[in-house]
């Protein structure tokens, strides 16, 4: 295909990424979801996804689909984000270390968004809100993964400190890959996810009154009950995973080899 046919289907999946507010560390829709709407076919939306791809617009992950990519900043990428990458490849247990990091810096971004959030802020907090109760009964916990970290990320940017805002994308670009099967489980869990909705209630309604303290308190509240959840998550993925790998004399009755 030449890139005359090309170039304009960009455009359009550009325009596309634009009106449906998907923003870095959101997931596209299933190729086949995708190139139905746009109404093209398969190859050619392939064809424009990896011009974006090249173009540092959108990144691939083997089995994951395609992602918006993390915009972050020179000094994000190589002071915080690599060499933590690099630790949790060596030991993914370090991705509590994360959870625990983001106590500190999510309950400070509250405080800073209660006291600093404009009339545009709290309209995007409003509405990154609302999409998580949207996508109360769907059955793509990754899209509500997606609406979760928007929340997070909008209260980050309307603390207007770049620094927090740069180190939680990076921090939530970690996390993606490493506890997202943990995260996709706490939506699939009606009582779960009613926690979290208090939880994302209380810390908006904070930050809209403007109660800094309120605000913190309702967001180290949150962290604490997602690290716990994830924790346990965890620990029942890999107690299943063990008992998978158990040889097949192990689980008979020794009787019964006799």
């Amino acid at each position: 295909m030449s890139n005359n046919t090309t170039e304009p289907l960009v455009t359009r999946l550009q325009a596309y990424i634009t009106d449906h507010q998907l923003e870095p560390g959101m997931r596209l829709p299933a190729e086949r979801q995708l190139s139905a709407e746009l109404g093209v076919s398969r190859s050619s939306l392939r064809e424009a996804i990896q011009q974006l791809i090249s173009s540092g617009m959108l990144v691939s992950r083997r089995g994951g689909g395609t992602w918006i990519r993390q915009q972050l900043a020179p000094w994000s990428e190589q002071r915080i984000v690599g060499p933590i990458r690099q630790l949790l490849h060596d030991d993914p247990d370090y991705r509590y270390d994360i959870l625990e990091a983001r106590h500190a810096i999510e309950a400070s971004t509250a405080w800073h968004a209660a006291l600093r959030a404009t009339g545009a802020d709290k309209e995007k907090l409003q509405f990154a809100f609302d999409a998580t109760l949207k996508l109360k009964e769907s059955d793509d916990p990754d899209l509500a993964a997606q609406a979760d970290v928007r929340f997070h990320l909008a209260i980050a940017e309307a603390s207007h400190n770049v620094v927090l805002l740069q180190t939680m994308r990076g921090f939530f670009a970690l996390l993606q890959s490493s506890v997202m099967q943990s995260r996709q489980r706490m939506y699939t869990q009606p009582a779960i996810f009613a926690r979290l909705t208090e939880q994302h209630q209380a810390l908006l309604d904070a930050i809209l009154a403007g109660d800094a303290e309120a605000a913190r308190q309702a967001a180290m509240q949150h962290l604490g009950f997602v690290h716990a959840t994830m924790k346990s998550l965890h620990e029942d993925e890999a107690r299943q995973a063990r008992i998978t790998r158990l040889p097949d004399n192990d689980t008979r009755n020794p009787k019964e080899s006799d």
